[in-house]
């Protein structure tokens, strides 16, 4: 397995989220494939009208190669996701291998979709719950409860991203990249 992490964009994808999540985890040494679900058209364009690049088609990915998924939120690009028989079966796929799948803001309804939030505490952004199927729901801004992490929104991507190089990376360099950006995490 490779230290590969998958984000993949649907339009209407939240840009601060996906931005930050790519950014940190980038900051942190960890390989980023940014997808696209379908299309020869490299930018998604994001909920708020921010295109974004993509490294490739969806397709082209394959779950062995993954180390873990991190679905970003916004809307449509929450559903599109959820959607999409593709992702559903990586989050599935990666779920049953003990290899994380992480989502923030409305994304939790992917994993909810999934099936893989089963007696799983899980946040997400407010009145996306009903979404979280199986989820003992939860208000933290982020919640870990083994290789799923949930975030509530725009404003925790930051805290979101640096946990997530804590668990991939370890608790040291998230700390590094948290004094280096000046972010009070933890």
């Amino acid at each position: 397995m490779q230290n590969r992490v998958l984000v993949p964009l649907a339009p209407g994808f939240e840009e601060i989220e996906a931005v930050t999540i790519i950014d940190v985890l980038r900051r942190a040494d960890l390989d980023v494939v940014v997808a696209r679900l379908d299309g020869e058209a490299t930018a998604v364009p994001g909920a708020h009208g921010i295109a974004v690049e993509t490294d490739t088609a969806l397709a082209s990915l394959q779950a062995a190669d993954l180390r873990a998924i991190v679905l970003p939120g916004g809307l449509p690009g929450a559903t599109n996701l959820r959607e999409d028989e593709r992702v559903l079966g990586l989050v599935r796929e990666l779920h049953a291998s003990g290899r994380l799948v992480a989502a923030i803001c409305a994304a939790p309804i992917v994993l909810g979709a999934a099936g893989v939030l089963e007696g799983v505490r899980a946040t997400s952004y407010p009145g996306f719950e009903d979404g979280l199927t199986g989820a003992t729901l939860s208000e933290k801004r982020v919640e870990i409860d083994g290789a799923v992490i949930t975030s509530r929104g725009p404003g925790t991507a930051l805290e979101f991203a640096l946990t997530l190089v804590g668990r991939l990376v370890g608790p040291e360099k998230a700390d590094e990249l948290s004094a280096a950006m000046l972010v009070l995490h933890r």
